[in-house]
């Protein structure tokens, strides 16, 4: 969303409020929790992280009305997952509303990740009536100039903070997704802030893969120790701020959240449904899945390896089935210091980080300082 950000899904994983596991049918594989689709990869900015490249296109081959409609029935055969609408930019999309209602009428819950520039009075009114429970919009810079730039147009910020304003005005919860590189490492406390400010209901906080564009500033890459200074840090705010704070391509705060839940003293204990949930690190293939714009579904928007096609084959079965799907739930497989780590069930490691440094999405996650115990 998203995210999402451009960077998993595109703007981020809206969540929402807590409404009950999502339940698998008997046989039907693990729990899925979250799905992305990216209803489009149109987006009117050009984010300098974008795990899709997007532009404002056009692009052949995305999975029409009667199609969408499809892939959302075959989810709901397997789960009520949520559902994150998002792209590029899903505003884009004449039908979108047309989307979500049926989703929401499936029963699935359905959020979305525009990156707020687009939403006007009409459009947040068109979300609410059609069953959004959240959006998520992207904010990597506590100021104009700085988020500008990273966005790639002028008016970015301006223009996420009016979008917020309308999602306001009609009730719809949002969340504020940021994307964290070298470049806003040390503005992440004023974004928090901001948040706040707001009126947000979580921070989200994603660290760069570089995939996409993503792949041209893997120089501003936080290194293996910013990054766990700052999930450290994120851990410390939990008790500071009235948010919902989640860690998202960042599997190592499964880790830190219950190392340091240990050593204060206290019960470790998270909330395991919802749209906040706290449930393990990499999802990619176990509780999440993510859907192309042409129908293609991979373990996330970031590891890009191909797992099935819905215009060709069933979600059903190509959740339950498809080869990389069952690898990746394969977790003592995992290898080099992931395949042993004692906390490799509640981290797993960045499985596309993994791709993208080695090739091989079962090696272990390029980012960590962590020397397993055994």
């Amino acid at each position: 969303m998203t995210h999402p950000h451009k960077n998993t899904p595109p703007h981020g994983h809206p969540g929402g409020h807590p409404s009950g596991p999502a339940h698998g049918k008997p046989g039907g594989g693990p729990q899925l929790r979250l799905v992305a689709w990216e209803t489009t990869r149109n987006c009117n900015l050009s984010c300098q992280h974008c795990r899709a490249s997007a532009t404002m296109g056009p692009y052949t081959g995305e999975l029409d009305t009667e199609a969408g409609f499809r892939l959302l029935d075959q989810i709901a055969e397997v789960a009520k997952p949520i559902i994150i609408l998002t792209g590029g930019e899903p505003l884009l999309r004449e039908d979108i509303y047309d989307l979500a209602r049926h989703g929401d009428q499936l029963g699935l819950r359905m959020v979305m990740a525009p990156n707020g520039t687009l939403i006007t009075p009409e459009h947040a009114r068109r979300m609410a009536a059609a069953g959004i429970q959240r959006i998520s919009v992207s904010i990597d810079c506590a100021s104009r100039e700085k988020h500008d730039a990273f966005r790639g147009q002028e008016g970015a910020f301006d223009g996420a903070l009016n979008g917020i304003a309308r999602v306001k005005e009609v009730g719809i919860p949002f969340q504020i997704n940021t994307t964290v590189t070298k470049t806003n490492l040390a503005e992440i406390p004023k974004i928090l802030a901001l948040a706040e400010e707001l009126g947000a209901v979580a921070h989200h906080i994603f660290l760069l893969v570089p995939t996409g564009r993503g792949k041209y500033i893997v120089d501003q890459e936080i290194d293996a120790q910013e990054y766990e200074e700052t999930l450290n840090w994120f851990y410390d705010q939990r008790e500071k701020t009235p948010l919902q704070l989640k860690a998202t391509c960042a599997p190592h705060y499964y880790r830190i959240l219950r190392q340091r839940a240990r050593a204060e003293g206290k019960t470790v204990t998270f909330e395991s449904h919802g749209l906040d949930a706290v449930t393990r690190g990499c999802l990619a293939g176990t509780g999440f899945c993510f859907v192309s714009h042409r129908g293609i579904v991979q373990p996330c928007g970031y590891l890009q390896t191909p797992c099935g096609d819905v215009t060709k084959a069933s979600f059903a079965d190509i959740w339950r089935n498809s080869e990389v799907f069952q690898n990746l739930r394969k977790i003592d497989d995992y290898q080099g210091k992931c395949g042993v780590c004692e906390y490799r069930k509640v981290c797993g490691g960045c499985r596309a980080r993994a791709f993208e440094a080695t090739g091989d999405y079962l090696k272990e996650e390029p980012l960590c300082l962590y020397q397993p115990g055994k």
